[in-house]
């Protein structure tokens, strides 16, 4: 029965080409929004994803610029942070603008950051050329930078800089190696009109600036350490040091962040499917107007089939089969599409293109679940035709 609805059906389908077609149109767009929309969104939000972990994974900012009575942190106040349980390092941030010196050519606008070793052991990706400084060149009695793209271009002429000096703010440093982007939530300013960056250790630049005064650093967790504890150890030991003063200071989680934006990007892609979905709920209005005119047009064919003895059931599924091989072949045409669409959006967008099961599971049971919902009454209204009002039908 089922072969013979299956065939009966399709071959409906294949004597009224365009208007099947017509009627799929809505099917197969609403599939490939759904499938195009989802994929992109979920690509797109997986590299921020992806670039915003890489920027603070396992990584806390804080920001602390004190009180009236106690501004900044002290190195004290910084070893008393690095001894938190779960804490693998510390970082003070400073940075600063300066001058640089280069074969008696002044470059006024050169920034100047300082951070501790475990920020660039934590970065080690940056390094292009050369190496980083050692722990015995942090003590801030010892004349080594390294460099960034920029200032190897504006101030070095674009020649290898390892082994070269410049004066920076009238003392001499040795460069011991280039880096690359620098992925510092803490250095994201416009740089665009600088002379390129210097980094050396964070007791150079307060030596540099004549500050005793840190006010903004990283945390590093261990790996496994709860995130959650070490932050609400690190705020402990920050009350302590301001007295449990208002507003000293801030800390940053990254790790909450994240958790954030992936709750974000869940209701996003929710909302877009959504929206995309409307597409299949309009196509499956177009479904039912034509199963309905269908029916209209074959009443004296539905009359004279159950005069010669077909059960209500036996017409009833016929119609129902055709509504869902009309959603389905819809369907599938729509994911091909939705797929082109991701694959061609993904590249536009320059994210990496990943086939989205989900979103090609939720578009096939909308065709499908379409078919089946729209077809239904349409298919009931042929299986209760009265036989000797059905043949009187002109």
């Amino acid at each position: 029965m089922f072969v013979e609805s299956f065939r009966m059906a399709l071959r409906n389908i294949k004597s009224n080409k365009m208007r099947s077609f017509l009627t799929m149109l809505g099917i197969v767009i609403g599939v490939a929004a759904v499938i195009g929309l989802v994929t992109i969104v979920q690509g797109v939000t997986s590299r921020v994803m992806d670039e915003f972990s890489d920027l603070g994974a396992g990584m806390m900012s804080v920001s602390a610029p004190g009180t009236a009575l106690k501004r900044g942190l002290t190195e004290s106040d910084v070893e008393t942070l690095r001894a938190i349980d779960g804490v693998e390092g510390v970082s003070p941030n400073l940075s600063t603008t300066g001058s640089a010196v280069k074969n008696r050519e002044i470059f006024d606008n050169v920034t100047i950051e300082g951070d501790d070793l475990s920020y660039f052991q934590r970065n080690s990706s940056m390094l292009e050329e050369g190496r980083i400084f050692n722990a015995s060149e942090a003590d801030g009695n010892t004349y080594v930078c390294m460099v960034d793209k920029t200032f190897v271009t504006k101030v070095l002429n674009g020649t290898d800089p390892i082994g070269q000096t410049v004066r920076l703010n009238g003392i001499e440093y040795t460069i011991i190696g280039r880096l690359g982007a620098n992925n510092s939530m803490m250095s994201m300013s416009d740089t665009s009109n600088s002379d390129g960056t210097v980094y050396l250790p964070y007791r150079n630049v307060m030596h540099m600036t004549g500050t005793a005064q840190i006010q903004s650093l990283e945390v590093y967790t261990k790996d496994g350490a709860d995130s959650s504890a070490v932050e609400s150890a690190l705020r402990a030991a920050l009350d302590r040091i301001y007295n449990n003063a208002d507003n000293a200071y801030a800390v940053i989680n990254m790790e909450s962040l994240l958790s954030v934006m992936d709750t974000v990007s869940g209701m996003l892609t929710t909302m877009l499917g959504g929206i995309a979905a409307i597409s299949l709920l309009v196509g499956g209005i177009g479904i039912m107007n034509m199963m309905l005119v269908s029916v209209t047009e074959r009443t004296r064919e539905i009359g004279l089939r159950k005069a010669l003895g077909a059960e209500p059931r036996r017409i009833q599924i016929q119609f129902l089969m055709e509504s869902i091989l009309l959603s389905l072949i819809g369907g599938a045409i729509g994911i091909v599409f939705g797929l082109l669409i991701a694959f061609i959006g993904s590249s536009v967008l320059n994210t990496t293109f990943r086939i989205s099961y989900g979103a090609i599971a939720l578009g096939a049971g909308f065709s499908a679940a379409v078919g089946i919902i729209f077809g239904w009454m349409p298919a009931k209204r042929a299986s209760e035709l009265n036989p000797i009002d059905a043949l009187r039908a002109d």
